[in-house]
């Protein structure tokens, strides 16, 4: 049996709760081996990200042609890829990755609000990669970036946004509500299919850190694992829910806390 393999094309967290390193704990809990193409480095910690180094074009070219020529790469995600050429270099990088199930999960703005995209990579973003995608996951403040639009305060409104997004290029789009308000947290997901709402119960906490990298990970390795787009969407839900819920009670950090991603580990 062939082994289940995903790819995350993002940034390296330092503090160890998103990008990189989040994405391969969610790959390994889940079951799937982890690859990596590290797009930019950081240094961060749970108060916010104090620097930022962007990695060559040359050297992340690399990286995924070093993945692409020897592992049987079962699906992708892209997360933190910080300017133009980064975004236009891993667009052309994904040549090499042709029929390969794409998540974007097109990271704007921490959890702590610093910025991690640079204005003029947005239009690239929707133009060189939402074509390629199977999936689209932005929060309500990205989607409305990527619309430069007010953020949706209503399902009707994520809807809609979903929706021109849609438009946009991708086979599905995921508006995730985790960042509005009310005792739910619901999730819009909108393809060429239909329409579907994943609802849980919204968990009061700080330690949310790398919830966004988690689920679009998590989706990532399902699809590697050959689930149906929905089944991995769903599945991805309730194991970012069961995170935070988990995470809860974690203590690292002063400020914004991870996620548990190995909460299914500390169960067993």
């Amino acid at each position: 049996m062939a082994t289940p393999i995903a790819l995350t094309i993002a940034g390296s967290d330092s503090s160890g709760g998103a990008g990189i390193q989040a994405d391969l704990k969610t790959f390994t809990v889940l079951g799937v081996y982890g690859a990596s193409v590290i797009t930019a480095i950081t240094a961060q910690n749970t108060r916010g990200v104090q620097d930022v180094l962007t990695l060559p074009p040359d050297i992340i070219a690399a990286q995924m042609t070093s993945v692409a020529s020897d592992l049987a790469v079962g699906a992708i995600k892209t997360g933190m890829l910080a300017d133009r050429v980064t975004v236009e270099t891993v667009a052309e990088g994904l040549a090499r990755f042709a029929g390969v199930p794409l998540v974007i999960d097109p990271v704007m703005v921490a959890t702590s609000g610093d910025v991690l995209l640079a204005p003029e990579a947005i239009d690239a973003v929707r133009t060189r990669l939402f074509p390629l995608a199977d999936i689209v996951t932005p929060n309500l403040r990205e989607a409305a970036s990527l619309l430069e639009a007010p953020v949706a305060t209503s399902l009707g409104e994520m809807e809609a946004q979903a929706r021109r997004i849609l438009a946009l290029g991708p086979k599905a789009v995921l508006v995730k509500g985790g960042h509005g308000e009310g005792v739910d947290a619901t999730d819009i997901l909108v393809s060429r299919d239909g329409l579907s709402r994943l609802t849980a119960p919204r968990i009061a906490t700080r330690n949310t850190h790398g919830t966004g990298c988690t689920l679009a990970a998590a989706i990532a390795a399902r699809l590697a694992q050959k689930a149906t787009l929905e089944t991995a969407v769903a599945d991805a839900k309730s194991f970012v829910w069961k995170a935070i819920e988990g995470g809860k009670t974690l203590s690292v950090g002063a400020g914004d806390g991870p996620v548990d991603h190995l909460h299914a580990i500390r169960r067993q």
